[in-house]
């Protein structure tokens, strides 16, 4: 395993180098995240794209390898058609992740290519074919196969993304699950898998010293989208079927905390009447931040929640029938544990919630849906920033001047922005009357669903006007 150990230490050095180069690019061409949407918790501009040193340092040495052969190197291009199709996929997601951090793409198309690249490492030998359970032994998938595939290749992609909302801690997740997966890797002898895990623990652990709060670069979706790649298609890289059983199982559980925020991302956001895809400060780090923590206090809670949630997939990758029973109990039971307390966390910050503010919103899905121009669009939005308690609200239109309502004399408080989808589709402004740095919690939801209906007003005045 030396050959993994100098991969960490090449991947660690080269992104401890990279990653000021990064920052100081992106500072001299304004490519800042500047914390100016209620959603965001930073406040400031960061600059990002540090993604870019994450993936440059976790290549260099995996492409080295072919100048400099090893034992390791020998095996992990042993079949060139599998190896190439899982480094290839990785710059497609990189690819992706650089656009959206510069230019923003929208939901479905980050789906779309997402889903090819799952797809094109299905037909490269990239299969979850089979599973394991407690008590039922390993159940072949058959035609379920390729969507299970597909979904956890998309998911963990998705998951490692919605889980970067704090200085540090979707790169700290990830290092853990990767100590996690090596460790198994290396019981197990997967050569491969261990090589994948030691070059990307590298690299984030390199980022890290930047990362860290108080962050002075972000990863954006450059990174976080390619850890959740190779975190979810190298846990699927074995050829052995009996393997591919057991490799998910500790993947599955060290990635816990991103699985189940982004499982109940799904279902807030259904039951809200809102689109999966919208965005919104209901996360769990948002929720620790709400009962007080600080943004340090928060990353540091959810590094021991996902280091202990680590420590039962290493049990579970090792342990018998009899064992495994018994950690699946206790995992039970601490995950009951742990939706309790968000529960408490949320009945606490929404004691005094009045749905009345999201209701009046709703209530101009009407006059928006009658909007025949974006200034007849704009004269609805009356009623949204009375009913929100705006002193002003301005939306901002591509190639057009902005709109702006003024209700109140302007307090010294941000500009909050919110997209309408895409960047280059526009944005709303809104400053609230009382100086309010950020909306409540349904206030937050009424403005989402604001801006949905928003969206679709323009996407109807574009049809008409084509």
């Amino acid at each position: 395993m030396r050959t993994a150990a100098f991969a960490f230490f090449i991947s660690l050095v080269l992104a401890a180098v990279l990653t000021p180069l990064v920052r100081a690019f992106a500072i001299a061409r304004g490519w800042f995240d500047y914390g100016l949407e209620a959603r965001k918790v930073h406040g400031r501009p960061i600059p990002r794209l540090g993604g870019v040193a994450i993936v440059i340092a976790f290549y260099a040495p995996l492409v080295g390898m072919l100048l400099y052969p090893t034992g390791m190197a020998a095996h992990f291009y042993s079949d060139p058609h599998r190896a190439f199709a899982l480094l290839l996929g990785g710059l497609a997601i990189a690819g992706l992740g650089l656009y959206d951090d510069l230019q923003g793409a929208g939901a479905k198309m980050k789906l779309v290519v997402q889903l090819a690249v799952a797809l094109g490492l299905w037909f490269a030998g990239f299969q979850v074919d089979e599973l394991g359970l407690p008590g039922f032994g390993t159940i072949a998938l058959g035609a379920f196969a390729l969507p299970v595939t597909l979904l956890w290749i998309t998911g963990i992609v998705n998951a490692m993304n919605l889980i970067d909302g704090l200085d540090g801690l979707a790169g700290g997740i990830a290092f853990l699950a990767l100590a996690t997966s090596f460790v198994v890797a290396f019981v197990r002898g997967d050569a491969t898998m261990a090589l994948l895990c030691a070059a990307l623990a590298g690299s984030t652990a390199g980022f890290l010293v930047y990362n860290f709060n108080p962050a002075s670069i972000f990863m954006g979706d450059t990174g976080s989208m390619f850890l959740g790649y190779v975190l979810a298609a190298g846990s699927i890289q074995t050829r052995q079927k009996a393997s591919t059983a057991v490799a998910l199982l500790a993947p599955i559980v060290s990635l816990g905390l991103p699985i189940v925020d982004t499982m109940l991302a799904i279902v807030r956001r259904a039951l809200a009447g809102r689109p999966i895809f919208s965005a919104d400060r209901d996360h769990i780090h948002h929720r620790l931040l709400a009962r007080g923590f600080t943004h340090r206090q928060a990353v540091l809670v959810l590094y021991g929640t996902s280091l202990l949630l680590c420590a039962f997939g290493l049990a579970l990758s090792f342990a018998s029938s009899a064992q495994t029973a018994a950690v699946l109990t206790a995992l039970a039971m601490l995950g009951v544990f742990g939706v309790r307390t968000l529960r408490r966390v949320e009945s606490k910050g929404q004691a005094a919630v009045d749905v009345s503010v999201r209701t009046a919103i709703r209530a101009l899905a009407g006059p928006l849906g009658d909007a025949k121009t974006n200034d007849a669009l704009f004269s609805a939005l009356g009623a949204a920033a009375s009913a929100l308690g705006l002193a002003q609200l301005s939306l901002l239109l591509p190639n057009e001047a902005p709109r702006n309502l003024q209700r109140a004399p302007t307090p010294t408080a941000p500009v909050l922005r919110w997209p309408l989808g895409e960047p280059a589709s526009g944005a709303l402004e809104l400053v609230f009357a009382d100086g309010r740095r950020a909306p409540d919690h349904e206030q937050e939801i009424a403005i989402e669903v604001l801006v949905d209906l928003i969206a679709v007003a323009r996407a109807r005045i574009a049809q008409s006007r084509a």
